[in-house]
């Protein structure tokens, strides 16, 4: 008997490398900083990033997104290493992604692909599944010629030209009438969606928000004493949950909502816009910030942008610093020009910090200043319980 072949069925994962252009407009440090977020998403997408690229330019370049250079530099790396994906951190034109793709002959991808790709494989319900379908479809239309290069292999073949025009309108029509139908779809989603929302009664709204990967559902849980998912991945809730939580006495309704970040595509914040309507309709916002996270202050202020596309920052806000056991002091320079750590309690007694208020700091896998979070929560709903419903306070 011969021996048994054993054969490996794991998918392999793919091998990217990433890309990026550094403007005047963006300073080094934060171009590094995007490019950690692009990584995290490979990663969140299942892919391993064995490289990273960036040219200094005043603008991309219109044909090839990055000189013809560094194009030939990324271009001998891919072939050296056997890359199997190129992630350009901005969004590339139609244009330049096919002429890209003739370069290196590998998967191209843009931030924006990118996260679409995610978020199709995190859409669990019809409406996340259908919004993201549509927010594709959208990406997808102006690209149409790129998928049709095949073509241009067969030059001088008569007749060639028109067939492949005409595949390309009737794929177009195609993808029109389907964006149509989901548009469709997702009016009779949200009726149904707002229809649930009026039948919930008088019970005062509460929704978590925040930049993504904050600890939003761990907060969730710890509060509502559910069972959300919770995984460090980008986007790993795209569905807003709602429960019906007690502090005390008192009832009132939680949701958790999907995790905002910068540079997401416009379709997609246009697609996602009604499930952020709890958002929009909620009566307080827990705003989630992760102050461990060296740049946290760019998350409030993308936070507070998207807050703003919704009209709902005129809303009361509970700001929550959350996994202040992860807080490392950062380095600053004093008056003299000394450096200085910025401990907690100075943070606490920054100008920041004291702008948000009410501001909590807690470590919810800690359960660390919970009790205090809780009890903040408690007195801003129940005054506005009470101010709402002057007959029903009696209990509170």
């Amino acid at each position: 008997m011969g021996k048994t072949k054993i054969y490996d069925t794991a998918v392999k994962p793919e091998v990217a490398v990433l890309v990026s252009v550094i403007t005047p407009d963006v300073t080094e440090a934060k171009a590094h900083e995007y490019l950690e977020e692009l990584a995290f998403l490979v990663e969140t997408a299942g892919g391993i990033v064995n490289g990273i690229y960036t040219q200094k330019l005043q603008y991309p370049d219109k044909a090839t997104f990055v000189g013809s250079g560094k194009l030939e530099e990324i271009k001998a790396y891919i072939k050296a290493e056997n890359i199997d994906m190129v992630v350009f951190d901005d969004e590339l034109s139609p244009s330049q992604l096919r002429n890209i793709e003739k370069e290196f002959q590998v998967k191209v991808l843009d931030r924006s692909n990118l996260i679409l790709d995610i978020f199709a494989k995190h859409a669990k319900t019809a409406q996340a599944k259908t919004q993201v379908e549509l927010a594709q479809l959208q990406y997808l239309l102006p690209r149409l010629t790129r998928m049709w290069t095949h073509l241009e292999r067969q030059r001088g073949g008569i007749g060639m030209r028109g067939p492949g025009e005409s595949q390309i309108e009737s794929d177009r029509r195609m993808i029109l009438n389907k964006i149509s139908l989901l548009k469709e779809r997702l009016k009779a989603i949200d009726k149904q969606n707002e229809t649930q929302r009026k039948s919930r009664g008088e019970l005062i709204r509460v929704a978590l928000v925040g930049y993504t990967n904050v600890g939003k559902s761990t907060i969730m849980n710890m509060i509502s004493k559910s069972d959300v998912l919770i995984e460090n991945k980008l986007f790993a809730t795209l569905d807003t949950t709602v429960r019906k939580v007690v502090i005390d006495n008192l009832p009132f309704l939680l949701s958790d909502t999907v995790g905002f970040i910068r540079k997401l595509p416009h379709h997609l914040v246009e697609c996602f816009k009604s499930t952020l309507d709890e958002v929009r309709e909620a009566d307080v916002l827990i705003h989630v910030v992760d102050i461990s996270h060296p740049n946290f202050e760019d998350h409030i202020i993308a936070v507070n942008e998207t807050l703003k596309d919704l009209d709902a920052l005129d809303k009361p806000v509970i700001t929550v610093f959350n996994k202040i056991d992860a807080y490392k002091p950062p380095v600053e320079e004093n008056d003299e020009g000394e450096e200085v750590k910025v401990t907690l309690d100075d943070f606490k007694n920054s100008w920041m910090a004291k702008n948000a208020d009410p501001a909590i700091f807690i470590s919810a896998t800690d359960r660390l200043n919970v009790e205090e979070f809780k009890e903040k929560l408690y007195e801003i709903i129940v005054k506005m319980h009470n101010e709402r419903y002057p007959y029903n306070n009696l209990l509170y």
